[in-house]
Protein backbone atom coordinates (compact mmCIF):
# COMPACT_ATOMS: atom_id res chain seq x y z
CA UNK A 1 0.00 0.00 0.00
CA UNK A 2 1.39 3.37 -1.01
CA UNK A 3 -0.15 6.63 0.08
CA UNK A 4 1.60 9.66 -1.36
CA UNK A 5 0.73 12.66 0.81
CA UNK A 6 1.43 16.31 0.10
CA UNK A 7 0.30 19.43 1.91
CA UNK A 8 0.76 22.51 -0.24
CA UNK A 9 -0.47 25.06 2.30
CA UNK A 10 0.70 26.14 5.74
CA UNK A 11 -1.89 24.70 8.07
CA UNK A 12 -1.36 23.26 11.51
CA UNK A 13 -3.71 20.38 12.14
CA UNK A 14 -4.69 19.29 15.67
CA UNK A 15 -4.10 15.61 14.78
CA UNK A 16 -1.55 13.42 13.02
CA UNK A 17 -2.69 13.79 9.42
CA UNK A 18 -0.53 10.97 8.04
CA UNK A 19 -1.88 8.50 10.58
CA UNK A 20 -5.47 9.57 9.90
CA UNK A 21 -5.02 9.27 6.13
CA UNK A 22 -3.49 5.81 6.52
CA UNK A 23 -6.29 4.60 8.82
CA UNK A 24 -9.15 5.91 6.68
CA UNK A 25 -7.70 4.83 3.33
CA UNK A 26 -7.02 1.32 4.61
CA UNK A 27 -10.42 1.04 6.30
CA UNK A 28 -12.17 2.16 3.11
CA UNK A 29 -10.21 -0.35 1.02
CA UNK A 30 -11.12 -3.12 3.47
CA UNK A 31 -14.75 -1.98 3.47
CA UNK A 32 -15.05 -2.30 -0.34
CA UNK A 33 -13.04 -5.56 -0.28
CA UNK A 34 -10.33 -4.27 -2.59
CA UNK A 35 -8.27 -7.40 -3.32
CA UNK A 36 -5.11 -5.49 -4.30
CA UNK A 37 -2.40 -3.44 -2.73
CA UNK A 38 -3.27 0.08 -3.86
CA UNK A 39 -1.67 3.43 -4.55
CA UNK A 40 -3.53 6.61 -3.53
CA UNK A 41 -2.36 10.22 -3.72
CA UNK A 42 -3.69 12.71 -1.16
CA UNK A 43 -3.21 16.48 -1.42
CA UNK A 44 -4.23 19.01 1.22
CA UNK A 45 -4.75 22.50 -0.17
CA UNK A 46 -6.84 25.61 0.54
CA UNK A 47 -9.99 27.08 -1.04
CA UNK A 48 -8.06 28.92 -3.74
CA UNK A 49 -6.16 25.78 -4.73
CA UNK A 50 -9.21 23.54 -4.90
CA UNK A 51 -11.20 26.27 -6.66
CA UNK A 52 -8.57 26.36 -9.40
CA UNK A 53 -8.64 22.55 -9.79
CA UNK A 54 -12.44 22.43 -9.74
CA UNK A 55 -12.53 25.05 -12.51
CA UNK A 56 -9.83 23.37 -14.59
CA UNK A 57 -10.95 19.76 -14.33
CA UNK A 58 -14.71 20.00 -13.74
CA UNK A 59 -15.46 23.42 -15.23
CA UNK A 60 -17.11 24.47 -11.96
CA UNK A 61 -16.03 27.97 -10.95
CA UNK A 62 -16.08 27.69 -7.15
CA UNK A 63 -14.29 26.01 -4.28
CA UNK A 64 -15.45 22.69 -2.92
CA UNK A 65 -14.45 20.52 0.02
CA UNK A 66 -13.00 17.50 -1.78
CA UNK A 67 -12.18 16.38 -5.30
CA UNK A 68 -11.68 12.78 -6.37
CA UNK A 69 -9.81 11.75 -9.48
CA UNK A 70 -10.33 8.01 -10.00
CA UNK A 71 -7.92 6.09 -12.19
CA UNK A 72 -10.08 2.95 -12.49
CA UNK A 73 -13.19 2.81 -14.67
CA UNK A 74 -15.92 0.90 -12.86
CA UNK A 75 -19.10 -0.41 -14.44
CA UNK A 76 -20.23 -1.76 -11.05
CA UNK A 77 -19.16 0.20 -7.96
CA UNK A 78 -16.66 -1.69 -5.84
CA UNK A 79 -16.24 -4.48 -8.41
CA UNK A 80 -12.52 -4.82 -9.04
CA UNK A 81 -12.84 -8.03 -11.10
CA UNK A 82 -12.07 -6.33 -14.42
CA UNK A 83 -8.85 -4.53 -13.55
CA UNK A 84 -6.53 -7.45 -14.37
CA UNK A 85 -7.85 -7.33 -17.93
CA UNK A 86 -5.97 -4.05 -18.38
CA UNK A 87 -2.88 -4.34 -16.22
CA UNK A 88 -1.00 -1.64 -18.17
CA UNK A 89 -3.68 0.96 -17.42
CA UNK A 90 -4.50 0.12 -13.84
CA UNK A 91 -1.31 -1.09 -12.15
CA UNK A 92 2.00 0.57 -11.36
CA UNK A 93 4.61 -1.42 -13.33
CA UNK A 94 7.25 -0.97 -10.60
CA UNK A 95 5.26 -1.70 -7.44
CA UNK A 96 2.45 -3.81 -8.92
CA UNK A 97 -0.05 -1.72 -6.94
CA UNK A 98 -3.48 -0.80 -8.25
CA UNK A 99 -3.47 2.91 -9.15
CA UNK A 100 -6.72 4.03 -7.52
CA UNK A 101 -6.40 7.78 -7.99
CA UNK A 102 -6.04 11.16 -6.33
CA UNK A 103 -7.83 12.92 -3.48
CA UNK A 104 -7.67 16.69 -2.99
CA UNK A 105 -9.05 18.24 0.21
CA UNK A 106 -9.41 21.92 1.05
CA UNK A 107 -8.40 22.24 4.69
CA UNK A 108 -9.95 25.69 4.75
CA UNK A 109 -13.32 24.31 3.66
CA UNK A 110 -12.99 21.30 5.98
CA UNK A 111 -12.43 23.61 8.95
CA UNK A 112 -15.50 25.69 8.08
CA UNK A 113 -17.64 22.56 7.69
CA UNK A 114 -16.39 21.07 10.96
CA UNK A 115 -17.50 24.25 12.74
CA UNK A 116 -20.82 24.30 10.86
CA UNK A 117 -21.61 20.66 11.70
CA UNK A 118 -20.30 20.91 15.25
CA UNK A 119 -17.65 18.21 15.14
CA UNK A 120 -13.87 18.02 15.11
CA UNK A 121 -11.59 18.86 12.22
CA UNK A 122 -10.26 15.30 12.42
CA UNK A 123 -13.75 13.91 11.93
CA UNK A 124 -14.41 16.20 8.96
CA UNK A 125 -11.15 15.31 7.20
CA UNK A 126 -11.80 11.60 7.88
CA UNK A 127 -15.30 11.96 6.42
CA UNK A 128 -13.94 13.64 3.28
CA UNK A 129 -11.29 10.93 2.91
CA UNK A 130 -13.87 8.13 3.26
CA UNK A 131 -16.18 9.90 0.82
CA UNK A 132 -13.42 10.28 -1.73
CA UNK A 133 -12.18 6.70 -1.30
CA UNK A 134 -15.68 5.51 -2.19
CA UNK A 135 -15.51 7.64 -5.34
CA UNK A 136 -12.13 6.09 -6.18
CA UNK A 137 -13.83 2.70 -5.78
CA UNK A 138 -16.55 3.53 -8.31
CA UNK A 139 -19.33 4.85 -6.08
CA UNK A 140 -21.16 8.06 -6.88
CA UNK A 141 -24.08 10.13 -5.61
CA UNK A 142 -25.71 11.48 -8.75
CA UNK A 143 -29.01 9.76 -7.91
CA UNK A 144 -30.71 10.06 -4.53
CA UNK A 145 -30.44 6.32 -3.89
CA UNK A 146 -26.69 6.47 -4.59
CA UNK A 147 -26.32 9.40 -2.19
CA UNK A 148 -28.12 7.50 0.57
CA UNK A 149 -25.94 4.41 -0.01
CA UNK A 150 -22.71 6.46 0.03
CA UNK A 151 -23.73 8.27 3.21
CA UNK A 152 -24.42 4.94 4.92
CA UNK A 153 -21.10 3.50 3.75
CA UNK A 154 -19.13 6.58 4.85
CA UNK A 155 -20.67 6.42 8.30
CA UNK A 156 -19.95 2.70 8.61
CA UNK A 157 -16.30 3.23 7.69
CA UNK A 158 -15.95 6.02 10.26
CA UNK A 159 -17.82 4.02 12.93
CA UNK A 160 -15.41 1.11 12.41
CA UNK A 161 -12.57 3.53 13.13
CA UNK A 162 -14.32 5.04 16.15
CA UNK A 163 -14.46 8.44 14.48
CA UNK A 164 -17.83 9.86 15.46
CA UNK A 165 -19.52 13.24 15.35
CA UNK A 166 -18.92 13.76 19.08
Amino acid sequence: MSIIFEQEVEYELPFDEKSLIDRVVNAALDYVDCPYEANVNVLFTDNAGIHEMNKEFREIDRETDVLSFPMVDFTVPGDFSHVEEDVDSYFDPESGELLLGDIVISLEKAEAQAKEYGHSMEREVAFLLAHSMLHLSGYDHMEDSERVEMERMQEEILQQLGITRD
